[in-house]
C-alpha cells in the first residue's frame, strides 16, 4: 500500500473517542492531553488475548492571531509560483481574516504503555479515569498503530477549526476585530490607519512582554516589520533597546 493510500486509510479508521469539555482559548495557549489508543501490530499475527497500546501525552497551541493574507504572505516557505498565485488572491481579499495558531505547535509524548482489554474496555476504563480527575481538556483518540501520529493529526485539525468556527471567530466579532460580510466571511476591522485593531493589540502586548523579560527584542522588531510599521513606534523601541543595554552595562 502507498504511503498516502496507507494515510486516508489512517485517516478513515480513526476516530474522536472523547472530546475535550472546553474549545481552545481565543486569547490565551491551550494544552490538552490526549490518550491514542491503537492494537499492537503483533495483533495481526499471533493468537493471544486483545491487548490495546495507550499513547500518553499533550498538546500546546499557542495563542491564536488574526492575520491579514498579506501578512501571511510574508511567511517564509512559499516557492515564487506560490507567491504569484496567492498575490492574485490577496488582491480579490485584502481583508479577509485568517486564525493561525503559531506552529510553536507542542506535541510531547510522555509515555506508552500495553494494557489487557481490547480499546473499547480500555476507552470505558480510559473514560472514568479521566471523568474522575475532572481534567476538562482532555481527548481520546481511537487510532492505528503504524501511523498513529496521523490520528492524532487529525485531531489536532478537527480541535483547531472546531474551536476557529465555535469560538474564536464569535468573540473576536463581539469584541470588535472582525465583521461578516454579506457572504459571511469574516473581515477584518481597521483604525484609521489602515491597521487591523487586534494587530495593534498584539504590538502593545509584546512591548509589555519585552519590558517584563518575556519576549526579545528581535521578535518585536520582526511583527513591526510584518506590519510595516516600524517608524510609527521606532522611538519607543530604541527607548526599549536602551533601557536592556543599560541592564548588561550595570
Amino acid at each position: 500500500m502507498k504511503i498516502n493510500e496507507r494515510i486516508k486509510h489512517v485517516l478513515k479508521q480513526t476516530k474522536i473517542l472523547k472530546w475535550p469539555e472546553h474549545l481552545l482559548a481565543t486569547f490565551g495557549s491551550s494544552t490538552v492531553y490526549y490518550y491514542v489508543l491503537t492494537e499492537p501490530v503483533y495483533s495481526e499475527f499471533e493468537n493471544r488475548s486483545a491487548e490495546t497500546v495507550i499513547r500518553e501525552g499533550k498538546i500546546t497551541w499557542g495563542q491564536p492571531k488574526i492575520l491579514t493574507p498579506s501578512y501571511i504572505l510574508k511567511s517564509e516557505g512559499f516557492s515564487e509560483e506560490a507567491r504569484k498565485a496567492y498575490k492574485i488572491l490577496v488582491r480579490e481579499n485584502p481583508d479577509l481574516a485568517g486564525i493561525l495558531y503559531p506552529l510553536e505547535l507542542q506535541i510531547e509524548s510522555e509515555k506508552t504503555n500495553i494494557v489487557s482489554g481490547n480499546w473499547r474496555k480500555t476507552y470505558e476504563w480510559l473514560k472514568q479515569e479521566t471523568d474522575s480527575r475532572r481534567n476538562s481538556l482532555t481527548a481520546v483518540i481511537k487510532g492505528v498503530n503504524i501511523l498513529w501520529d496521523v490520528s492524532l493529526m487529525k485531531f489536532v485539525l478537527e480541535m483547531t477549526l472546531k474551536s476557529a468556527h465555535l469560538a474564536q471567530l464569535p468573540e473576536l466579532k463581539k469584541r470588535g476585530f472582525i465583521y461578516l460580510d454579506k457572504e459571511r466571511r469574516p473581515l477584518i476591522v481597521k483604525d484609521s490607519s489602515g491597521i487591523p485593531v487586534t494587530a495593534r493589540r498584539e504590538i502593545e502586548s509584546m512591548f509589555n512582554m519585552v519590558k517584563e523579560g518575556k519576549m526579545g527584542l528581535f521578535e518585536l522588531k520582526e511583527e513591526l516589520d510584518r506590519w510595516e510599521v516600524f517608524e510609527e513606534y521606532e522611538e519607543r523601541f530604541f527607548n526599549l533597546f536602551k533601557g536592556e543595554r543599560e541592564k548588561w552595562e550595570r
